[in-house]
């Protein structure tokens, strides 16, 4: 019969099969729905932020094109370019303490400094809403500012009442709502302090080497395309050759955002992925389940003479069907996702998500879904099809040993491979996919293995006196047993948990615990080169018993290696952030106390030579360079150009004073800079802390103090937000765990009933059989269990020790909440489906022995 008469009879047989309903696929069509849901949900958020961040690209940027500058502003040649581009708004950021009128307190403020242009897009908004001149205008000899909420709160401060900053004092006149560029400013440690560049200019704050940025905004003529932007860009580099400005568009207002949605969707969607191919485990015993309750019929296609390739296609286009409306499902959650987390985002980004139906995110969603089901429906379908009918009258077949024709082994094993290789090329981090993919890989490897190890110990396991022990033991090793199905749906949904416990577990016992006995109390930063031996007899005297370090520090750019424009270059992830954005640098005669050299050699005291720089030696190992390298950097306006002399190893995590570049004292030889200094306390309390940072502030308040136990805060907090995105993202993989385990047990119900009636024929009693099911799941569950521990432990080891850098410890209460909750859902749900089991008569089951 030509395959189109084929196709055609088969497609009125599948339709009319199907119009019994869809009984026993609840599972296929959920697990499908939720994969997809969760894949294109999270890439159309990712791309509506995406959207919103460049169609609000001037706003969030504050211009059309943005120069940005450390610790200088522009010199006359350059303000004359600038002024010649279009109308120019000045603004300048710096941390500095914002203090009490009496000195009684004080905290951390951003101080934000604009000019009367500000803001040249979007609008500034406080309550009340004064115009600039209102808000930030002297007033009696004191200027105005505006604030948020969080630092009228830290100070117990109300509208009117004044702060004094470095050596003047500022009236708060207006709470600040919205700051239209703020994003583009980047992530704060600390409330934002709002005032005018007459006022910060006024407070003596800006001194030779203060790190404070100036950043000059411009507003093109309208009309402006971004070629125009990239031919100003090309002129600046062109014409200021050593200017060291950092310049951004309006296409790129908010990299950094940027970045990490983008990472973020990243993990999400391999995370959704996961969902999906374990989905794919409810796949496969879904359909395994359904043409098992098809027995009679499929024997009867081929006892009237139907091929098997016909039945195939029967059962094949019905699967397809169904998976179709899982899709077409899932696809509605994932297209109404953006609007619904327009307004949760809203609260959390300061940046209006793009709403709308995003094609390309769906689509590859629903490519995923239909991959994921053809390769794990292809084995039980060509099972089907291989079966004689004579085995399917006798109730055999699918129960039976080994694997269809290869040609199915071999399409199904396709299939995953291209599935994997679009998972690979879809990621915006093809490297991380890989590893991603490839673990998922192995762990179906594994996780099949551990099926196939815990049967092989059931069945070689010695005769045991318990009846219900013996037949659990029987039922986790006897043909069609449930063991496999079950150790690989919940153990890679367990696997991901348990890793994502311990990462975050390490991470929050690092912050409350490590980080804080290792790390000084006190950073101080800004002190100037005429104040540094007074700052240290003044610290010295208040906590005589507490460990100064301090340092001279510069602001630089890494302009070039090796003379090649860094701009031009293309380097790894791990190293890519050394040469993006401004670096904190120095300079000394002796190697830092907590680093170490691993290679190369320093320099000799009072040495006059070529400028020479030690390197951290992981970033240098990442960004590609080696001893005799060079490494330009642009500081204050201006390049220089040293050879790296030697590599050190550098404690990150102690949060001493680190640098990834030290040089030689003569780089830097009458350059303006200010110092950077720490202090290690033993045993202080808080009043102690207190009483250090109050007198501090009082005698030098220009300097900016941040105590590290407030940063920790911020970053604990941080940390546990993320740890819960996190953990609602895994909860999706482990939800399609949960439904497969449900799937697997409800599969096996039939061979239940069989073994259930026949004992309770011999004489088992029904405590005997609960008994005997409950052990058996009890047993699987804790090999799942243990597997997962083994897996997830190692892969957070990685993650924490490799990746982060950071000790890794196994926690023992992951360890038992893993094992308890494998435990309970293996068990629960086992005796969820057995109590129905049980309560079939012998009668009717005996009958189709």
């Amino acid at each position: 019969m030509p395959f189109g008469r084929t196709f055609k009879l088969a497609l009125r047989f599948s339709l009319r099969e199907m119009r019994g309903g869809f009984s026993g696929f609840f599972i296929f069509l959920t697990c499908i729905a939720l994969g997809v849901a969760a894949i294109g949900g999270v890439n159309s958020v990712a791309r509506a932020i995406t959207a919103g961040v460049a169609n609000e690209g001037q706003v969030l940027l504050g211009a059309d094109i943005r120069f940005e500058l450390n610790q200088r502003e522009v010199t006359a040649p350059e303000r004359v370019f600038l002024d010649g581009l279009g109308a120019v708004a000045e603004s300048a950021s710096m941390r500095s303490m914002a203090r009490l009128e009496n000195g009684s307190d004080q905290t951390l403020a951003e101080v934000k400094a604009v000019d009367p242009a500000y803001p040249l897009y979007g609008a500034l908004q406080t309550e009340p809403q004064l115009d600039l001149a209102e808000l930030f205008d002297a007033k009696a000899g004191v200027y105005g500012a505006a604030a948020p909420d969080l630092l009228f709160e830290r100070l117990g401060l109300k509208l009117g009442d004044r702060v004094k900053v470095g050596t003047t004092t500022f009236e708060l006149r207006a709470r600040l709502v919205t700051e239209p560029d703020a994003v583009s400013d980047g992530f704060g440690f600390a409330p934002r302090l709002l005032l005018s560049m007459e006022g910060l200019r006024a407070s003596g704050l800006i001194q030779p080497g203060s790190l404070v940025e100036f950043a000059y905004k411009i507003r093109l003529p309208a009309g402006s395309s971004e070629a125009d932007l990239a031919t100003i860009r090309e002129r600046a580099t062109a014409e200021f050759p050593q200017a060291g400005w950092s310049i951004r568009t309006r296409s790129n207002a908010a990299p950094a955002l940027s970045s990490n949605i983008e990472r973020f969707s990243q993990f999400l969607t391999l995370v959704g992925l996961t969902a999906l191919v374990v989905g794919g485990v409810g796949v496969a015993n879904a359909v395994r389940a359904y043409l098992d309750g098809k027995r009679s019929v499929i024997a009867t296609f081929k006892s009237l003479g139907a091929s098997g390739g016909f039945v195939f296609t029967v059962y094949l286009v019905q699967i397809l069907l169904i998976a179709g409306i899982g899709i077409v499902a899932g696809l509605v959650l994932g297209a109404l996702m953006p609007f619904a987390a327009s307004a949760a985002l809203r609260s959390l980004i300061p940046v209006p998500a793009e709403t709308g139906i995003y094609p390309g995110a769906l689509g590859s969603a629903a490519l995923f879904g239909l991959l994921v089901t053809l390769a794990f429906a292809l084995l039980p379908l060509g099972r089907a099809r291989d079966v004689p009918a004579t085995a399917l009258f006798r109730e055999m077949g699918f129960e039976g040993r080994g694997l269809p024709h290869l040609a199915y082994v071999l399409t199904a094993l396709g299939i995953a491979a291209v599935l994997a290789a679009l998972a690979i090329m879809f990621s915006g981090d093809r490297r991380i996919a890989s590893i991603f993919v490839g673990a998922t890989v192995f762990s179906f490897i594994v996780l099949r293995s551990v099926g196939w190890l815990v049967q092989w110990v059931a069945r070689k396991s010695p005769r045991v006196r318990s009846t219900a022990l013996r037949l659990a033991i029987g039922n986790i090793h006897r043909p069609g047993a449930l063991t496999p199905s079950v150790v690989l749906s919940l153990g890679l949904g367990l696997t991901l948990l348990v890793t994502l416990a311990l990462i975050d577990g390490n991470l929050r016992r690092q912050i409350a615990g490590s980080l804080p006995e290792r790390a000084p109390n006190f950073f101080f930063v800004d002190i100037q080169s005429t104040e540094v031996e007074n700052f240290t007899r003044l610290v010295e005297n208040e906590a005589p018993g507490g460990k100064l370090m301090r340092v001279p520090m510069l602001r630089g750019r890494v302009v070039a290696l090796n003379g090649v424009n860094v701009q031009k270059m293309t380097v790894p992830a791990e190293g890519a952030w050394v040469l993006r954005g401004d670096r904190g640098i120095t300079y000394s005669d002796t190697i830092p106390e907590n680093a170490t050299l691993s290679e190369g050699a320093w320099w000799p005291k009072d040495y006059s030579g070529e400028p020479l720089v030690s390197f951290s030696a992981e970033e240098a190992k990442a960004i590609g360079l080696k001893i005799g390298d060079t490494v330009t950097v642009n500081v204050l306006g201006r390049d220089i150009t040293a050879r790296i002399a030697s590599f050190r190893q550098v404690e990150w995590e102690s949060m001493g004073i680190n640098f990834v570049m030290v040089f030689s004292p003569n780089a830097f030889a009458g350059a303006p800079h200010s110092w950077l200094a720490t202090l290690s306390l033993d045993n202080a309390t808080a009043a102690d802390e207190s009483r250090i940072l109050n007198a501090v502030t009082r005698a030098f308040p220009a300097v900016t103090t941040v105590r590290v136990k407030d940063a920790l805060d911020v970053v604990n907090r941080l940390v546990g937000q993320l740890g819960t995105a996190v953990r609602a993202a895994a909860s999706v993989a482990l939800i399609a765990s949960v439904l497969v385990l449900s799937g697997a047990l409800a599969a096996g119900n039939r061979a239940r009933i069989h073994d259930a009636v026949v004992l309770k024929t011999l004489g088992a009693t029904r405590k005997t059989l609960i008994s005997a099911f409950s052990l058996e799941y009890m047993l699987i569950g804790l090999a799942t269990a243990i597997f997962a521990l083994l897996a997830g432990g190692v892969a957070a080891w990685f993650v924490v020790a490799r990746i982060m850098m950071l000790p890794s410890h196994f926690l023992p209460e992951v360890a038992l909440g893993t094992i308890v909750f494998a435990l309970v859902l293996t068990v629960g749900f086992g005796l969820a489906g057995t109590w129905r089991v049980l309560g079939h008569k012998a009668a009717p089951v005996l009958r189709n022995l």
